[in-house]
């Protein structure tokens, strides 16, 4: 509709009619229901709605009622209309991507303007959803202008791909974890909800009496857990770490101690869990206007990683992106600037990582860089920039310059951009969930299901 136009009450005659068409989309139902704070699970819960009558999420009576308003407003009579009263009967309701078909006529003309209209609505012929009649104050100019644009609206689900990973991990069997020292509220409580999802069978390691003290706070059983006693935090770890080494358990989680703790038994006791390769932290970012899952490494493990270290980095990030079922990882080697210089050695190392990506030094997925931030995450800056990259504008991964760049990245996401992030340390014999103690329990939970599908959907080795 490039012009709007009404149609005055002298122009108006007995049969007149307008009609107009909509797709019910998801976006509307989601749309309606925050205006609304309608909350019927009719409308926002797909597996509620499915086991019941219409067998689908439905559109609230509103949606309707706006398309008669939107007729009426634009179309007939048109702009300077207002309704004064209506009689509308809902037949039944609209379901997902139903086209609804509305039609206004003109019933009869009164005085003072007045104006009776009839409505029906069907979704298709023999399926009428709504009918009735309105009446109206006809405006009494004519008014003809150029129709302005719809606003943009943009709906943010937080977490919408997190509860997906969730989904998908407790498809598999639960991975048997190591809770080191879990001695507060968050920690106990993070490794409860998660094996209540079906995530992980806890074993927590830490001084039991203090363990069960906080249970007891909670409200919360222990019972059918396996509690290993240990006095401190530091033997917490140690003991975690030889739990894994004797295969009794596929994981490590992070409870109330130090991460240096945790990571020192890691690396360091009799051994640790150390492989050939180096260890690195991926933080799995849910960004509301980014259209996939966004990794961020290392922004917690390597202050400074060399050139050897990076080539362990990015291979970690693809292995954990091919177990959450992304095909070809595309990973965004990132640095101030685009070009290469011996002034920003950054932009040499990505300039190599792209390299040894080519000659099979890094394998499963996509890389190139230097890409400033900007022409990794959009098209459109790397086109103005003439840049031709197979990454641009849709990155997988985001492997930054060192730790301090790494985290800036994933906290301005989280805190500008309102992601949420799940995060887990990769390159050790087992996957280890590094949790924060301003992780909520969705957080938590998402992190226990990244070590799930790194462990029941790890790559084949030569992959």
């Amino acid at each position: 509709m490039t012009m709007i136009e009404n149609r005055p009450f002298d122009e108006l005659s007995v049969g007149d009619a307008a009609a107009i068409e909509r797709r019910l989309t998801r976006e509307d139902v989601a749309t309606l229901t925050s205006l609304t704070g309608d909350l019927n699970p009719f409308l926002v819960d797909p597996a509620f709605a499915s086991a019941h009558r219409y067998g689908e999420p439905v559109a609230p009576a509103p949606w309707a009622l706006a398309l008669v308003s939107a007729v009426i407003g634009t179309r007939l009579p048109g702009p300077g209309t207002i309704i004064l009263s209506q009689r509308l009967e809902y037949r039944r309701p609209v379901g997902l991507d139903d086209t609804l078909h509305l039609t206004v006529k003109v019933l009869e003309k009164g005085e003072g303007r007045r104006v009776t209209l009839g409505v029906e609505g069907e979704t298709e012929p023999g399926h009428p959803v709504i009918s009735g009649s309105v009446d109206v104050l006809a405006p009494q100019e004519k008014i003809r202008r150029e129709a302005m644009g719809l606003p943009e609206i943009r709906l943010l689900r937080k977490g919408a791909r997190l509860a997906g990973l969730i989904e998908r991990a407790v498809s598999f069997p639960s991975l048997k974890v190591a809770v080191v020292h879990p001695c507060d509220v968050s920690s106990l409580g993070g490794a409860i909800e998660a094996r209540d999802l079906g995530l992980i069978e806890p074993v927590l390691v830490g001084p039991e009496a203090r363990i069960r003290a906080v249970a007891e706070k909670m409200g919360i059983s222990l019972d059918g857990i396996r509690i290993v006693p240990v006095e401190h935090s530091h033997a917490a770890a140690d003991t975690a770490v030889e739990l894994a080494q004797a295969g009794e358990v596929e994981g490590l989680m992070k409870g109330s101690l130090h991460t240096d703790e945790i990571m020192g038994a890691v690396v360091g006791h009799k051994g640790g869990l150390r492989t050939d390769r180096r260890l690195s932290h991926v933080f799995v970012m849910d960004v509301p206007n980014y259209p996939k899952l966004l990794l961020v490494t290392d922004a917690a493990v390597n202050i400074a990683p060399t050139l050897e270290e990076k080539r362990d980095i990015a291979q970690n990030a693809i292995d954990l992106a091919l177990a959450l079922a992304i095909e070809v990882p595309k990973i965004a080697v990132l640095s101030a600037v685009e070009t290469v210089t011996s002034k920003i050695p950054s932009t040499v190392e990505a300039a190599a990582l792209s390299k040894m990506a080519e000659r099979g030094q890094i394998t499963g997925g996509i890389v190139d860089g230097p890409l400033a931030f900007d022409n990794a995450i959009s098209a459109e800056a790397a086109k103005t920039k003439h840049i031709a990259s197979p990454v641009s504008g849709q990155p997988d991964i985001l492997l930054c310059p060192n730790l301090e760049s790494g985290n800036m990245v994933a906290k301005q996401l989280g805190y500008l951009a309102d992601a949420e992030a799940a995060g887990l340390v990769l390159g050790a014999r087992v996957p280890i969930i590094l949790t924060s103690r301003a992780d909520g329990p969705a957080a938590r939970a998402a992190s226990a299901a990244l070590a799930v599908l790194r462990v029941r959907c790890a790559p084949a080795k030569g992959d």
